[in-house]
């Protein structure tokens, strides 16, 4: 009796906490669902709305870009160079470019500019938007007649996709120029032979698969933490325990991403 009273209440349990993760889930959906309604409405983008979206952009991207580019500048110096060092030293030198490429640009870039971006500014931001939530300040917005999607969450969803797309394209630039320099050396000779074979890599397939992945890398990073934020927490939950929620559904969700986008890539 006491073992079927015992399997009951953890079935009830795991019952129970599946339906939350549901619930998160599905109000994932759905406010990115009302997010996207309202980044396409004009009436979003007013003189004082764009005055607030390019306040985040600047808070999202201006900040941590020159840092950030100087980081991935001396990462790709290193990983290139442990590259073309390896494949010049087993004999593979033509591999070594496309190595260079397939490693640093298609995977590794953009989950490293979703990170940063993450951390830097949408997960604090997601808790500053839960703090505003739980003392009352979407309820003195909406009593002003301000809406406070269009107005505090709107502008910071944006923001993080922007800042996210931004250092993985300028970080993508910079890979293949260095990826260059480190293969044919400071002179144009090599060009041709280069966009050959960086055109081979990026083929429709891929460049399709490298969009979207970094399109879906930016959503996830910019939509989680303020999905978190605009749940229902219980009252002892802190700021550092939303960051925390927030941080794990990115890095499953991320995951996903990487493991869909490999298998479009490779198999």
């Amino acid at each position: 009796m006491t073992t079927g009273v015992s399997l009951y209440g953890w079935l009830l349990d795991v019952g129970r906490g599946v339906l939350g993760w549901l619930r998160g889930w599905w109000l994932v959906v759905f406010i990115g669902a009302q997010l996207a309604v309202l980044a396409f409405s004009p009436s979003s983008y007013r003189r004082e709305s764009r005055a607030v979206v390019l306040r985040h952009i600047y808070y999202a991207a201006g900040p941590g870009l020159p840092g950030f580019t100087t980081l991935m500048a001396l990462f790709n110096v290193v990983v290139i160079r442990i590259v073309v060092v390896t494949a010049f030293a087993y004999g593979l030198t033509q591999y070594a470019l496309d190595a260079v490429v397939r490693v640093l640009v298609l995977e590794l870039i953009p989950l490293v500019a979703a990170l940063f971006v993450a951390v830097e500014y949408t997960i604090p931001g997601g808790s500053e938007l839960y703090k505003l939530r739980r003392d009352g300040a979407f309820d003195r917005m909406r009593r002003h007649g301000i809406d406070p999607l269009s107005h505090e969450v709107l502008p910071r969803v944006l923001a993080g996709m922007f800042a996210v797309l931004l250092l993985a394209v300028l970080s993508c630039l910079l890979s293949l120029v260095l990826a260059y320099v480190a293969v044919h050396g400071f002179t144009l000779a090599g060009l041709p032979s280069y966009n050959h074979a960086v055109g081979n890599i990026f083929n429709p397939v891929v460049s399709l698969i490298f969009s979207m992945k970094t399109l879906a890398f930016a959503l996830s990073v910019a939509l989680l933490p303020v999905a978190n934020a605009l749940r229902d927490m219980p009252r002892r939950a802190s700021r550092t325990s939303v960051e925390l929620q927030g941080l794990v559904q990115m890095f499953v969700l991320m995951l996903i991403i990487e493991i869909a986008s490999l298998i479009g890539n490779y198999y």
